[in-house]
């Protein structure tokens, strides 16, 4: 029996847009502390949007999002019901959000891109805030970059960026959506080794991936999602040695 915390749980996810397009029509799963998931499958299996709906930027449409414990949203007569805006913004304290087109200001240098919201919206004092900004932009090989704008840095660069700026708020769980589908081959893997970094760190950690070699060697467990369900929820070398055809499949093509 695993007794590590539970940090994030998804009851019966559902969400639509429009009448007829189901992108999430019964998601469940839960991630403990230390875990890294990685969440797979076909485009249009509803990967991202479960990931926009666990961090708010999506409404659902019913189920239910809990944070340590806390409800985000509640099912209520088949119904999501959310928490109050002040519930709402602690609970988004507890997670990052690394997108897969980084998301930086490109009129911002590098270091204020790392720290704006530690200043603005978590109330750091500014020499606070540059002081850890600094010690994760050395730490993944960027220091001499931080008066830099996004713009002249490669696409790499910049993703190593964005991953400091959702670990500056330190979070307890940081969210990747397809991190280095905007990447060509050699930055692909230098963003996966700092990712592989804070999993030897114990980061838990959610990503969304079509690199299905990382995901085995760097999860705990993996999520295939297709037709906006959850057909298997495993170890990584049960999911890549299923019985099950569809998956098998699936990764076949992606390894090939």
């Amino acid at each position: 029996m695993d007794d590590r915390e539970v940090l994030l749980e998804l009851r019966s996810i559902k969400k639509s847009f429009g009448e007829d397009v189901h992108v999430l029509k019964d998601i469940s799963f839960l991630v403990r502390e230390g875990e890294v998931v990685s969440i797979i499958g076909p485009s249009g299996s509803g990967k991202s949007t479960i990931l926009r709906c666990a961090t708010m930027l999506t409404e659902i449409d019913d189920g239910e999002i809990i944070y340590l414990g806390q409800n985000a949203a509640t099912s209520v007569n088949g119904k999501a019901v959310y928490a109050s805006k002040k519930e709402l913004k602690e609970i988004s304290k507890t997670f990052g959000l690394v997108f897969q087109s980084f998301n930086l200001f490109p009129h911002y240098s590098v270091i204020k891109n790392v720290t704006d919201a530690l200043i603005t919206v978590a109330g750091v004092p500014k020499d606070e805030a540059v002081k850890r900004g600094m010690e994760l932009l050395d730490r993944f090989g960027l220091a001499d970059k931080a008066d830099n704008y996004p713009c002249e840095l490669s696409g790499g660069q910049q993703q190593r960026v964005s991953i400091a700026r959702a670990l500056a708020l330190q979070p307890k769980i940081l969210f990747f959506d397809e991190p280095t589908s905007a990447l060509d081959p050699e930055l692909t893997g230098e963003v996966l080794k700092v990712i592989k970094q804070l999993a030897s760190e114990h980061m838990t950690m959610i990503i969304v991936t079509h690199e299905m070699q990382f995901a085995r060697e760097v999860s705990d467990r993996i999520v295939f999602l297709e037709n906006g369900n959850v057909v298997i929820d495993d170890a990584p070398d049960k999911v890549f040695d299923t019985d099950n055809k569809r998956v098998r499949e699936f990764i076949g093509k992606l390894n090939s």
